[in-house]
């Protein structure tokens, strides 16, 4: 029986996230916009895009998700602009309209190309097909797998057309938040859903996992390098969302489904909770702070690496690659307790130690949880998933570099070309207006609004 809608148990634990967001994101806006002229006004285009979103998880037919992709893109734009004479928002929302049009030119093309390869314009019947022991892909198949993954990296932000996501900060603190914890995770949903197709593919496998993993690694090392707290929050997001990503290239949906949830929940706390940012920076000031020793690395590094095969063998990890990720995840979190311990102090090592079996806790309790959701598939690519490993051991060793060396010659002149952004919003800020110009009402020029976003 032909279905426009579909639910599944994917789908409903999307939906639960989006329901949770929506909640909470519209509660704040009522009290954040209290005596705003236009409240009415954003209120409206909020609830639209929530809708928008709720229609595209529930649509099972190609014409419906895309219909529902633009309505998601449209609806956002209008809060984008809520304060129109603000320059960066409109230069913001000008590059935003102009990668979520190429991003719908794209996913029509892989839609059209999945109809002709199945035959039908059911997604669940796509899937299905996809999912058969011996189907191969054609090359409409291959070519429409390779199109989502495009129109996936462009709708997550990643580098070099990360920039509009960088300039929204200038629109309301709750858009933040939506586009942050919500909007913003479509590319991996887009993938989630279509899973099937991917693992036939090599080629938009390994497309993704580059791409992903190079903005990943550019991202997670030039938010190190960012003062303002919601700048830094936004190139977390593109870090975070490339990371993402990376998981699904690899074959590791579970993972990527957990990554999703955890991080939704987290950066709508982080954005809502941002004004807060200036206490908890000066508390600890006022701590202080220790810089870790070779010996605090290796006894950190010990510690959860032994926790780590401890929750190995509880719940199998499913790859090299989210096994280092989680060693050095960790470690990181548990290195400022670790170093400020000493013989003196057995308890902080004894805290940290329990905070790391905190947190394995609830990463083999989550994976366990979203396994039957979500299964993760073999890893598609031994010498992937190694070469993946290698880039986030690398990743760990030059974030550590610049924060704790940063005087070094070298290390500073990495520094001062992160400090800048790599220069590639500038550069695709001017390809942008290229292809298509705006007239910057306040006669702002573009070139002053990028140099001035890269020094944050």
């Amino acid at each position: 029986m032909n279905s426009l809608l579909a639910i599944s148990s994917l789908k409903l634990v999307l939906l639960a996230l989006v329901a949770l967001l929506a909640v909470v994101i519209w509660r704040y806006s009522a009290t954040a916009l209290a005596g705003e002229q236009d409240k009415l006004r954003f209120m409206r285009a909020l609830a639209l895009t929530l809708t928008a979103t709720v229609f595209t998880l529930l649509s099972n037919h190609l014409l419906l998700f895309w219909l529902g992709w633009c309505w998601i893109s449209l609806s956002l734009q209008q809060l984008l602009l809520f304060y129109p004479e603000r320059p960066r928002a409109q230069l913001a929302a000008h590059k935003k309209a102009l990668s979520a049009r190429a991003g719908e030119i794209l996913l029509a093309g892989a839609f059209i190309l999945l109809y002709i390869e199945f035959g039908t314009a059911e997604i669940s019947d796509i899937v299905s097909q996809a999912s058969g022991q011996h189907y191969s892909l054609s090359l409409y198949g291959h070519v429409a797998t390779v199109l989502l993954v495009l129109v996936a990296l462009i709708k997550c932000a990643q580098l070099p057309l990360h920039g509009w996501l960088i300039q929204v900060v200038e629109a309301p603190t709750p858009v933040s938040a939506l586009l942050h914890a919500g909007i913003i995770n479509l590319g991996g949903i887009l993938l989630l859903l279509f899973s099937p197709l991917l693992k036939l593919s090599a080629a938009a496998a390994v497309l993704l996992l580059v791409t992903a993993l190079i903005s990943t690694v550019l991202a997670a090392l030039i938010m190190t390098t960012r003062i303002s707290i919601k700048v830094r929050l936004a190139w977390s997001t593109i870090a975070q969302m490339g990371l993402m990503l990376v998981e699904i290239a690899l074959g590791l949906y579970t993972l990527a489904l957990l990554h999703l949830l955890a991080h939704s929940c987290y950066k709508a706390y982080a954005f809502l909770h941002s004004g807060n940012a200036v206490n908890h920076y000066l508390a600890a000031q006022l701590a202080g702070q220790t810089e870790p020793q070779a010996r605090h690395w290796l006894l950190a590094l010990l510690v959860t690496s032994a926790l780590v095969i401890l929750a190995h063998q509880i719940l199998p990890l499913s790859s090299l690659s989210s096994a280092v990720l989680l060693v050095l995840a960790v470690t990181v979190l548990l290195m400022p307790s670790l170093a400020r311990a000493d013989s003196r102090r057995p308890l902080r090592v004894m805290l940290a130690v329990a905070y790391g079996v905190g947190l394995l806790a609830l990463y083999s309790s989550g994976k366990y949880m979203l396994q039957p959701i979500a299964p993760t598939t073999q890893v598609f690519s031994t010498w992937a998933d190694v070469f993946t490993s290698l880039v986030f051991a690398g990743l760990f060793v030059m974030a550590v570099l610049l924060r704790y060396h940063s005087r070094h010659r070298a290390v500073n002149r990495v520094f001062i070309w992160l400090n800048a952004g790599g220069y590639l919003d500038e550069w695709a800020t001017r390809v942008t207006l290229k292809i298509w110009p705006y007239h910057n009402k306040t006669s702002v020029k573009t070139s002053n609004l990028s140099q001035a976003e890269s020094l944050k």
